[in-house]
């Protein structure tokens, strides 16, 4: 089970909202940009403790990596660190498709890329979709059938995502 401050659900709804105001703005700030949010796929009402930021803080690196080895040049970024989890919101130059390979290719081939939340928008705002479904981390189906069905309980999910940061941080 993941340890740290439990976040109710009207705190998330409340980040969304600010999240989608930021989004919104970067976007007007910078128009014709690309927009990419990362986050955590953090299920239960944990999201973030001091594991879970040094894997974001991994996945942010490797994020700007991945746009350094492109050249796409990040115009803005704004970072946000609350009890609701960690958030990354940068705008950049470069072709929105191209883009989400690239970080579609990182989630699938970082260690704990499965639990990174890497959204690309378009400059018009739309969020373009992954080719390849995400799979389950507890079974391996398509992870949007097991949500859907609440096939796995949150202690479960939370207790394999605790396994997987206690071996990723501890190699």
């Amino acid at each position: 089970m993941l340890i740290g401050t439990p976040v109710e659900l009207p705190a998330m709804l409340m980040a969304r909202e600010a999240r989608a105001a930021a989004q919104q703005a970067i976007m007007e700030a910078h128009p014709g940009c690309t927009l990419i949010s990362f986050c955590l796929n953090i299920p239960g009402p944990v999201k973030t403790n001091e594991d879970l930021r040094r894997l974001f803080d991994d996945g942010l690196a490797a994020i700007k990596d991945a746009l350094r080895q492109h050249s796409w040049a990040v115009l803005e970024q704004r970072e946000q660190h609350a009890p609701t989890g960690d958030e990354c919101l940068m705008a950049a130059a470069g072709n929105p498709a191209a883009i989400k390979e690239a970080t579609t290719s990182l989630e699938e081939r970082h260690p704990l890329g499965r639990l990174f939340d890497i959204d690309v928008l378009d400059a018009a705002g739309h969020k373009l979709s992954r080719s390849v479904p995400r799979r389950c981390l507890l079974c391996g189906e398509q992870a949007q059938v097991c949500a859907r069905s609440r096939r796995h309980s949150v202690e479960d999910l939370t207790c394999r995502i605790q396994a997987m940061l206690s071996e990723y941080l501890h190699k």
